[in-house]
């Protein structure tokens, strides 16, 4: 599933795109992409209205229209976009969602692919965007995101470490991959419970988080399988991890071996001959 960095990569595509244009025609090819929308309001939402801007909160994709309403995606496991300057609208394998954009240059076609169809886009109001963003945590590369700020999502939580990262009410963006690199950068086991990290545990957590996070933003992602970017081209993060799916490899920093535990139903990577 696309995390912060992922999400990041497409924004900022998108925004280089499709920001100041206007939205021409819109076509639902899969309904329940947009439900609890009908297919008619999400169109009559986004027909005629101007991008202001495209950004990102936690790992939603945020497109702000001329009206103060916002069309927000969740990419979910396998949700792509596709930007071509050709003005078809026509269905295509696992097309979700097309609509027709009109610039000050050309016209062109921003598609939304779904394979395994768990993706979900909306148009919001002010106010229901204020109720999503208000249930949202920190964001990890904000200034807001201090060792302080950290040290208060962990010290009152019995959670494992990774399990505490992982809530998205209290930081917002950290996936499986980002948290178990960077409780590998920190020395940290995963599977210790966030109240009983020390404060220098907490600050070296904290640079850790902030670390991978923005090298994997650099590095346009991580692609295993199925994230690409706007135009196509996969991330390169997954040329530089230290743990994540590298169950029984060696370990870089010690020499002993990785090995792979399963926490609330999903796999965790993790050296126990450095993490602590």
């Amino acid at each position: 599933m696309p995390e912060l960095p992922e999400a990041e990569t497409i924004a900022r595509g998108l925004h280089a795109v499709i920001a100041g244009s206007r939205v021409e025609r819109v076509r639902v090819h899969r309904a329940e992409v947009v439900e609890p929308m009908s297919a008619s309001k999400f169109r009559r939402s986004l027909t005629d209205r101007r991008i202001t801007s495209v950004g990102r909160r936690a790992k939603w994709i945020v497109t702000s229209l001329d009206d103060g309403n916002r069309w927000v995606t969740q990419l979910r496991m396998t949700g792509r976009f596709d930007w071509s300057t050709a003005s078809n609208l026509r269905a295509r394998p696992h097309l979700s969602v097309s609509v027709l954009i009109q610039n000050a240059d050309a016209a062109g076609v921003l598609r939304f692919f779904d394979v395994r169809r768990f993706a979900r886009m909306w148009v919001l109001d002010p106010a229901a965007w204020s109720a999503l963003d208000d249930r949202l945590g920190i964001e990890p590369l904000s200034d807001e995101f201090t060792p302080t700020s950290l040290a208060s999502v962990l010290a009152p939580s019995r959670a494992p470490v990774r399990n505490a990262l992982l809530d998205q009410t209290r930081i917002a963006g950290i996936g499986n991959i980002y948290a178990s690199e960077a409780c590998y950068l920190a020395r940290v086991d995963p599977r210790r419970p966030a109240m009983t990290l020390e404060r220098p545990e907490v600050r070296k957590l904290h640079g850790a988080i902030r670390r991978v996070l923005g090298e994997a933003v650099e590095r346009r992602g991580t692609s295993f399988s199925d994230y690409r970017d706007l135009l196509g081209d996969e991330g390169t993060f997954q040329n530089v991890l230290e743990v994540y799916d590298r169950e029984d490899e060696i370990c870089d920093r010690c020499g002993d071996r990785i090995i792979r535990v399963v926490m609330a139903g999903r796999s965790a990577y993790l050296c126990p001959g450095c993490q602590r």
